[in-house]
């Protein structure tokens, strides 16, 4: 019997971690009906961090630009593995997710500021250099650090 995409996302936050692998796989093998539930789960308050991070996981694999926004968002969860994983997605997503990132440089959370700094750093695309040059004198140390990140990055 096959698993519903539901069943296999509850699968990410099974006990066993070959259920957790397998459902990876198979989110990521039907991406194309995986996506939209797994965006869902993002924003659905209440959802075990698990699922999050794994959602926010495959998303990035998957790279749907459709992602990108949820993605974003999920950068003030309150869990920081949550706002790492959907960091790193995002920083899967290449060139489509550079300008949203830029977009968000100067938000008011700092956890976002460095998110999308180090998010940026990954990608290395120049045109983030402006942007993030102005976030080495923010206030918040983890804003800083990526910042830098990600201009050494760049300017390689």
């Amino acid at each position: 019997m096959e698993k519903t995409i539901k069943q296999l996302i509850e699968d990410l936050n099974n006990d066993d971690e070959f259920v957790q692998e397998e459902a990876l796989g198979l989110l990521e093998f039907r991406s194309e009906e995986s996506l939209d539930p797994l965006i869902e789960v993002l924003s659905t308050k209440g959802t075990n961090k698990n699922i999050k991070m794994s959602s926010a996981k495959l998303l990035g694999i998957i790279g749907d630009e459709k992602a990108i926004d949820p993605l974003i968002a999920t950068l003030k969860d309150n869990n920081k593995l949550v706002r790492r994983e959907a960091s790193t997605a995002l920083s899967r997503m290449g060139d489509k997710a550079v300008d949203p990132l830029i977009a968000i440089l100067d938000d008011d959370d700092w956890r976002v500021r460095g998110a999308a700094a180090w998010a940026l750093g990954k990608i290395g695309d120049k045109n983030a250099i402006g942007p993030l040059k102005s976030l080495l004198d923010d206030d918040s140390g983890f804003v800083r650090t990526g910042a830098k990140f990600a201009l050494d990055n760049i300017e390689e």
